[in-house]
């Protein structure tokens, strides 16, 4: 099997973070993202602003940066994972794969499903593979991948290696996956046997790093070995070969254009050096 080229896009929740103290638009986005060395941009449903009724005027603005749209992410306030939601949020995902669908090339990725209110946690899962299942539908109807990202943050439903064995067991095969190497971390796991153990679900990955108690750091600072996950991420069958930065230290919350842009030079030094096999 011939392995894909790797190609390096740049995550917007680096910024999102911030919360109030981001005070940019998307373009701002575009621009840092693009000046910074990337060849794509993977933006969120909370930043993609004035863009979110205006496909046709993003994929120019992207097109003008030189950058494709890896993917587009979208959460809900459910979690994913309340019953009385289960509408809204395929509403919601059947819009965000509408959008998606101008960009060639370009997946959608569902946030991670997340405890939201009291009850029995097997109901949660189901109720999340409900609308991952139904929302992968919806976006092969129209013709593009879509994936699960589980997270390490607040109440997360999709934290240990057992969570994922859990979800990704209720889940029709033609579900993505999209893994983040922080979250896997600090959730416990050994990344080199979760990413074998569910390979075959891998669409693009999310890179960043921790440190041995789980605090987010700059890339190449922590315990993620990036080398071998990425060596290992090129074997798996439905891989496109993006690698996402994405960076949650406090390096990045002190100037976020900075740190993403140190970041791929850290990542480049390494493919320079041969390091991805």
């Amino acid at each position: 099997m011939k392995k894909p080229a790797l190609q390096f896009g740049c995550q917007t929740f680096t910024w999102e973070m911030l919360g109030a103290k981001w005070t940019g638009g998307p373009d701002d986005l575009v621009r840092s993202i693009a000046d910074g060395g990337y060849a794509g941009i993977e933006i969120t449903d909370t930043m993609i602003g004035s863009y979110a009724g205006r496909a046709a005027e993003f994929v120019r603005r992207l097109d003008e940066a030189g950058l494709a749209l890896v993917s587009f992410a979208f959460g809900s306030d459910s979690g994913f994972t309340e019953k009385g939601r289960i509408s809204s949020d395929l509403e919601a995902a059947r819009r965000w794969v509408d959008f998606a669908a101008r960009f060639p090339g370009a997946l959608v990725s569902m946030g991670s499903a997340t405890i939201m209110s009291d009850g029995e946690r097997g109901d949660k899962f189901a109720i999340a593979a409900q609308v991952y299942n139904r929302a992968t539908e919806i976006g092969r109807e129209a013709g593009l991948s879509v994936a699960v990202h589980p997270s390490s943050h607040h109440n997360t439903l999709l934290l240990s290696r057992a969570d994922y064995d859990r979800i990704f067991a209720l889940l029709d095969p033609s579900v993505g996956w999209v893994p983040d190497t922080g979250h896997i971390l600090r959730g416990g796991q050994s990344i080199d046997d979760t990413l074998a153990a569910h390979g075959s679900r891998i669409r693009y990955i999310h890179l960043k790093d921790v440190d041995a108690q789980g605090t987010w750091t700059m890339l190449g600072k922590g315990v993620c070995d990036v080398a071998a996950v990425i060596s290992s991420v090129r074997q798996a069958p439905h891989f496109n070969g993006w690698v996402v930065l994405e960076e949650e230290s406090k390096t990045a919350a002190a100037d976020p254009a900075a740190a993403v842009r140190v970041n791929l030079q850290t990542l480049r030094r390494l493919e320079t050096a041969g390091a991805f096999v």
